[in-house]
């Protein structure tokens, strides 16, 4: 067995080899280097008005017109057919393309508009309401993915098919790390109670695709380390580590002398960043110190590690040590049955500690350069999924119209862009792409989206593919 192959084997079981943290080390500069990883060149190309992003995605889709798209014309037309001007013979899933009936089903929840703006916000997510002039709301997002797993894919890589690199990882490529002891891009999931049986969320959602690995998505745990990995071995302390480190620096500068190859460099510099991190991570995820009025602004599930509340408080926690791209994953939005008594629970998961990110965020001055994403795949139905009753109905997957919001970062607060129709079936004005969307977070981060490039089998790609707009009018 040659000597770097026993290195290497050695260090994997030393807990510095693991995959996660091939992930998580991706400093370019040699190992004396106390600097951030630094991004493209050229970028930013113009002054961004984010520095960082904090996205919130709620899979398995929310129900626009049970949340923020209210359609008080409704109520009139409980169980009456769909009209066919309305459907268009648009695509349907293979759940409902066999129903003989398409009943309208109104929300079962009250609406009332909240705010200067008078934003329309459902009673199940009153703190939301309570900020409602801090949001910009996009009533109009469309997609072409009518089922999950390519719809979340599209939403996270700007394509319906597995194998690119994630929105995290480009942003990562592209602008760096504001951190010298954390990853550029962090993941963090948890389990909604409305649909405890939802659809799985895959690693390669935070994936790098054909990017370099070290842009990849870290993905923190609720239960025992934070990082696969990143503690000491037993038998091992930090002195002991500390000499290893050394001794293996001054074994890859010998080789690096010899071959000139730059990613000898990058490990050395890895190495180094693990090292940093044991102290940084641990300290990053201990809310012990946080203030009881901090605790209690995100609700009483922020004490419990794993849920969507203690997520959201170390998203913030986060932000204000410099990760650039933090992401937080919410299952159980899949309401095909049962959604009133589903969705209430969803919306207790997620309302105060949502509201609370944006407040706690603001309270700081982080909210500024802060960009704050809320949003599913895709829509819900008008129509009823199933048998419609007095007091229950479920919806199927919609992605013509739905509604996202965004906050901080530089988009207008308290404000609404795009309607739908009566039905929130059809858009109606201002449509929003996924690709749009794209493109106007990166633009927002100083990215003109056309220019943020790698060359791969022959070709430039780029998050937004040959597609996407900015949308000015969210722009402030």
């Amino acid at each position: 067995m040659s000597s770097m192959s026993t290195r290497r084997r050695f260090f994997g079981h030393a807990g510095l080899g693991g995959v996660a943290l091939a992930w998580l080390l991706h400093q370019d500069q040699p190992a004396q280097c106390q600097e951030p990883r630094r991004g493209l060149p050229d970028l930013p190309h113009f002054t961004p008005r984010a520095k960082r992003v904090i996205y919130l995605f709620q899979s398995g889709a929310p129900s626009q017109m049970d949340l923020f798209d209210y359609k008080p014309r409704l109520t009139g037309l409980r169980g009456t057919e769909l009209p066919a001007s309305v459907r268009q013979n648009q695509r349907l899933t293979a759940m409902t393309a066999t129903q003989e009936s398409f009943p309208v089903a109104p929300s079962h929840f009250r609406f009332r508009q909240h705010g200067r703006a008078g934003a329309w916000v459902s009673e199940l997510l009153p703190h939301i309401g309570s900020i409602a002039d801090e949001l910009c709301f996009i009533k109009t997002m469309r997609t072409e993915a009518i089922n999950h797993d390519p719809a979340i894919t599209f939403f996270q890589s700007g394509a319906q098919l597995a194998g690119r690199p994630s929105m995290g990882a480009w942003i990562s490529y592209g602008l760096g790390s504001e951190s010298r002891d954390l990853p550029a891009f962090v993941v963090l999931v948890s389990q909604g109670t409305g649909n405890p049986a939802d659809q799985p969320l895959y690693d390669r959602l935070w994936g790098s695709g054909f990017l370099p690995s070290r842009f990849q998505g870290v993905k923190f745990r609720s239960v025992g380390d934070p990082v696969l990995y990143l503690s000491n071995p037993d038998g091992i302390d930090n002195a002991t580590r500390r000499r290893i480190l050394d001794d293996l620096g001054r074994l890859n500068q010998m080789r690096l002398d010899e071959t000139g190859d730059p990613e000898i460099a990058t490990r050395i510099a890895q190495y180094e960043l693990a090292f940093r991190m044991q102290s940084a991570v641990p300290e990053l995820t201990d809310i012990s110190r946080e203030p009881r009025h901090v605790l209690d602004l995100y609700g009483p599930e922020a004490r419990r590690p794993g849920t969507f509340a203690a997520n959201c408080l170390l998203a913030r926690r986060q932000a204000e040590r410099g990760v650039r791209f933090i992401q937080l994953f919410h299952r159980g939005w899949d309401q095909h049955t049962n959604l009133p008594r589903q969705i209430v629970g969803q919306c207790r998961d997620t309302d105060q500690a949502s509201a609370a990110l944006i407040l706690d965020l603001k309270r700081r001055g982080l909210l500024d350069d802060t960009l704050v994403v809320w949003g599913g795949e895709f829509g819900r139905t008008v129509y009823c999924q199933g048998t419609l009753t007095a007091d229950n109905y479920g919806r199927d997957h919609h992605p013509r119209c739905f509604t996202i919001w965004l906050a901080g970062g530089g988009v207008k607060p308290g404000f609404t862009h795009g309607a739908t129709d009566d039905f929130s079936y059809n858009i109606a004005e201002n449509p929003v792409h996924v690709h749009d969307l794209h493109a106007t977070m990166l633009h927002l981060l100083g990215i003109d989206h056309r220019r943020l490039t790698f060359r791969y089998q022959g070709r430039n790609h780029r998050l937004t593919d040959v597609h996407g707009n900015v949308v000015d009018e969210i722009i402030d």
